[in-house]
């Protein structure tokens, strides 16, 4: 799944350490989820839309795009 966390990340100027301990994840799950080999857990999801004050749908991209949704 394509995500915005990287960007999100590094706009706080955040390293994937920082960034996992504000979410109770390790480093590792951080980069997976970066780099889109771990898809988060829908708790984490939200966790992450609260931390960074955005909805899931405007971090996470699951390839259902609305012009998916038009007919």
């Amino acid at each position: 799944m394509k995500n915005r966390l990287r960007v999100l990340r590094a706009e706080r100027e955040w390293s994937q350490a920082q960034l996992g301990a504000e979410l109770d994840v390790s480093r590792q799950a951080v980069n997976a989820i970066e780099t889109g080999k771990y898809d988060p857990s829908l708790p984490l999801a939200f966790k992450i839309g609260r931390l960074f004050g955005q909805s899931i749908e405007e971090i996470f991209d699951d390839g259902y795009g609305s012009e998916a949704n038009d007919g």
